[in-house]
């Protein structure tokens, strides 16, 4: 068998010194054959946290990642927000500090309609942007007017949600000729599509957004499959320390965080030293508390705040890429000092990050239609020559090398009818009882099952293979196809220690996020590049066209039985027909010449039908 380099467990390595990290992408070295393996993939690699966490972190981060951040009771002091309710415009909330813009304390808005405030021309406004919009859409810019007694110029945003309209006001500085948000995200757009290198067109992306925005640092940052994410475009200030390649643990963005990313593509924080308002009142008619998740003036997590300053970021923003429903990474933008971006410099960054996220997608299907179109080619190759085999179980065995194209594979191997047989870097044999108690264990009923983790099933060294992606074929029969993937070795910088996320109290009650961010060196192996969902797919389309095969093999093997059982019937019957007749024979005394000869022509037939069944019998067992 071809082996692939030994693996070894993942070791923790040593902090570099405090000056910080180095730029450059974390080293990646293929154990396995070298083969083409997707760009918007690329950061997909093995697990990360490999030093045991004590319990009261483990306490900690579920404390983390069980905080409501989306009920956070509070906006940041930087606008306003009044909620209302439909028809007649009723004040159901207000931000604490509305009397500063409108003239009027909040006890004296509640309840009040909301036409008494603003004029008949915004609300006028606000409403088509209502219908034009969905229940549940992000905020969207309605307009740009005077409000309040002092008539100040803000931006009004609105957006709907449990049956509330929710709207978001922010003070604008007079300025004139401001640029259309559409016409600037076009001249971004085309100074970047033209790229077709996903490292040069995220490298640009992140410097027309830092162009726009003015911020210190813009990165692109890309969530990985274990959801730890790392920086694959950055661009910076000469003077900041530069973040490029780092990595950074899967608990500095929790879960219930990327989920408002989903909901609100765009965040930002001016000032991270802000004091919250309050909204009032904090509870809605139900008794439960306001959820801010799709505001753009949510008051964010003071875990999060605290996590900036350890930064040294006073101003953040968060551009959401997504593709396929999930949110594949962010454009993070990171300033020293407090930066206030206007409303229509963030839309345009809205349009922008739609475009970049469309292009990820677009990408992303591309790969996945070039892996369906190369499998469709070996599966239509394969059930043509299976198709045509007298035994489809049998001739399997020797399409391994076709089958080994069928998926972005270093390996395949089949085990069928207690035998092992394998092409390309597959595992010797006495790793199949392994495999087959990790299937046991997986119990995933009778579809295709994968881990990229060595350890999943073998509980030593797997001869460089990791990653694993299996086919029932036939459960009763324990026969499965197997396709392998080597491991991954990759020297990964994390932007502090992975497994100390935060600092936490001796109790694991009190939380804080980590202070430092000095470079810290891993070596990960034992992992293979993770089964995509594309993988999943063409495995499905592949099993779904063995099992068939597997059935009408098993279907013509019960016919051929059961032929071969009515020869048998036939031929016990042609032979007690026989016995009969040569009882007959000799009970007989007076029998003519020609009767006799009558007989003797019946039981000469009758033998050379017996010796015909005979010999269909014989070929039926072969």
């Amino acid at each position: 068998m071809a082996q692939c380099p030994r693996s070894s467990r993942r070791t923790c390595g040593v902090a570099d010194p405090p000056c910080g990290p180095a730029p450059g992408r974390a080293r990646r070295i293929r154990a396995g054959k070298v083969v083409f393996r997707a760009q918007l993939r690329r950061a997909a690699w093995s697990p990360a946290g490999a030093c045991r966490m004590n319990p009261s972190l483990d306490r900690a981060l579920q404390a983390c990642a069980n905080e409501p951040i989306h009920l956070s009771g509070a906006i940041q002091p930087h606008g306003y927000l009044i909620t209302c309710q439909l028809p007649d415009w009723t004040i159901r909330h207000v931000s604490a500090n509305v009397e500063s813009l409108l003239g009027a304390t909040p006890e004296d808005m509640l309840r009040h309609s909301l036409r008494e405030f603003l004029t008949d021309d915004l609300i006028q406004a606000i409403a088509e942007t209502i219908g034009f919009g969905e229940p549940g859409a992000p905020p969207q810019r309605a307009a740009v007017g005077n409000i309040g007694p002092m008539a100040h110029l803000c931006d009004i945003s609105v957006h709907v949600a449990d049956g509330l309209v929710h709207i978001e006001i922010e003070p604008q500085p007079r300025s004139a000729g401001e640029r259309s948000p559409t016409v600037v995200a076009q001249t971004m757009i085309a100074r970047v599509a033209a790229s077709e290198d996903i490292d040069d067109f995220n490298q640009r992306v992140a410097e027309q957004v830092r162009l726009l925005t003015g911020y210190d640092r813009v990165m692109v940052y890309r969530f990985r499959h274990d959801d730890s994410g790392e920086v694959v475009a950055e661009s910076r200030e000469s003077a900041l320390p530069a973040y490029l390649g780092l990595r950074y643990p899967a608990s500095d963005i929790p879960v219930q965080a990327r989920q408002l990313y989903l909901r609100n593509r765009i965040r930002v924080i001016p000032d991270a030293t802000y004091v919250p308002v309050p909204i009032l009142p904090d509870r809605d008619s139900r008794g439960a508390p306001l959820d801010l998740g799709q505001m753009a003036l949510r008051s964010v997590s003071p875990v999060h705040l605290e996590y900036l300053a350890n930064m040294g970021v006073v101003a953040s923003m968060s551009i959401s890429i997504t593709s396929g429903g999930r949110l594949w990474g962010l454009i993070a933008c990171h300033h020293r000092t407090a930066r206030r971006v206007p409303p229509g410099v963030r839309a345009a960054a809205d349009l922008f990050g739609l475009f970049v996220s469309m292009r990820v997608a677009s990408r992303e299907q591309q790969h996945a239609i070039s892996l369906e179109e190369g499998a469709r080619s070996v599966r239509d190759t394969l059930a043509l020559r299976l198709d045509n085999a007298a035994d489809p179980r049998l001739a399997l065995q020797g399409e391994l090398d076709l089958l080994n194209r069928a998926l972005d594979s270093d390996g395949v191997g089949l085990s069928q009818g207690g035998h092992w047989y394998s092409a390309g870097r597959a595992p010797d044999e006495e790793r199949l009882p392994g495999l087959l108690e990790w299937l046991r264990r997986s119990n995933t009923g009778t579809g295709p099952v994968s881990t990229e983790r060595a350890v999943d099933w073998s509980e030593g060294e797997a001869d460089g293979l990791a990653g694993v992606l299996a086919l029932p074929l036939d459960l009763a029969r324990d026969e499965w196809l197997f396709f392998f993937r080597c491991e991954e070795i990759e020297d990964v910088r994390w932007a502090g220690r992975p497994d100390e996320p935060f600092v936490v109290s001796e109790d694991g009650e009190k939380i804080g996020p980590r202070a430092s961010f000095g470079a810290w060196h891993e070596t990960v192996r034992g992992s293979s590049v993770p089964w995509s969902d594309a993988d999943r797919r063409v495995a499905s389309r592949l099993h779904m066209m063995l099992r068939e095969r597997y059935r009408r093999s098993a279907l013509h093997s019960e016919i051929g039985d059961l032929r071969a059982r009515r020869t048998r019937l036939d031929v016990r019957e042609q032979r007690e027909r026989l016995l009969q007749l040569s009882e007959l024979l000799e009970g007989l005394v007076h029998v003519s010449p020609q009767e006799a000869a009558q007989l003797s022509d019946r039981i000469n037939k009758l033998e050379n039908e017996l010796q015909s069944l005979i010999g269909t019998v014989s070929v039926a067992n072969d």
